[in-house]
């Protein structure tokens, strides 16, 4: 398959989810930068899609810094080029019952995963809106549509996601650019597994059943979704929840 020589972003992609979007976005493009806290983890990615083929890059940056977002899609520019195609992956997840949420957590949450999500489109707009092309897909959370038990910090901050989403996905339909989001109701990713050995979500079996489709979603089942979002063949979708969920949430 010939790749196209589109610069991608994805935050968030040294694991899980964003991760596997890297890997299957690097089938169809050729630039990618690897932006994720952890430094080691990005450079993992990132060397493993080199491998392929792909010229990739990774950037150690956390999202909810703008100092950090700017200097590393700055550096991302210089490097690759301007970006084509912003996947926001990156964000934290938890549970605490929502009248022991603290005002330091309640922020941390909104700082990395509505806050993050605005400075990495920021970052990106203008490189997209300079060239009247562009594709944006944010990860959310389908407790921001329906909510969580013990989620209230994580909900809220993912319900933003979904409400920013739309409303720049209307600012800039007119330029070229798409802009989509998915919330996913549960993936097997590390995340997921990390909060099963801490028994704060149910086993995959039980989840099972709640889920119509009768199993848990695989992250490569997402990054699917979100592969095609980001090529021409998407052009007429945007401000979009797109649901990768069994059919958990109707």
């Amino acid at each position: 398959m010939e790749k196209s020589g589109r610069v991608v972003a994805v935050t968030g992609g040294g694991s899980g989810l964003g991760r596997a979007i890297c890997e299957h976005l690097s089938q169809h493009h050729s630039f990618i930068g690897v932006l994720d806290r952890d430094r080691a983890a990005a450079e993992e990615v990132a060397g493993e899609l080199r491998a392929t083929g792909t010229k990739a890059v990774a950037f150690e940056v956390d999202v909810a810094d703008k100092a950090a977002v700017d200097s590393a899609f700055g550096t991302l520019r210089s490097e690759l080029g301007p970006v084509d195609i912003l996947v926001t992956s990156a964000g934290i997840s938890g549970f605490t019952s929502f009248e022991k949420i603290t005002l330091e957590e309640w922020n941390r949450y909104l700082a990395i995963n509505l806050t993050g999500t605005f400075l990495c489109m920021q970052a990106a707009l203008p490189d997209m809106a300079a060239r009247n092309w562009g594709r944006i897909v944010t990860i959310s959370s389908a407790a921001g549509q329906v909510g969580a038990l013990r989620q209230g910090h994580y909900s809220a901050s993912k319900g933003g996601v979904i409400a920013m989403t739309k409303t720049v996905a209307l600012e800039y339909a007119a330029r070229g650019i798409t802009v989509n989001t998915l919330p996913p109701f549960t993936a097997d990713t590390p995340m997921l597994r990390a909060a099963q050995e801490a028994r704060q979500v149910p086993g995959a079996q039980t989840m099972a059943r709640i889920i119509p489709a009768g199993r848990v979603g695989t992250a490569d089942e997402l990054a699917a979704v979100c592969t095609f979002l980001c090529s021409d063949a998407a052009s007429y979708i945007t401000g979009q929840a797109i649901g990768v969920n069994g059919g958990a949430v109707v």
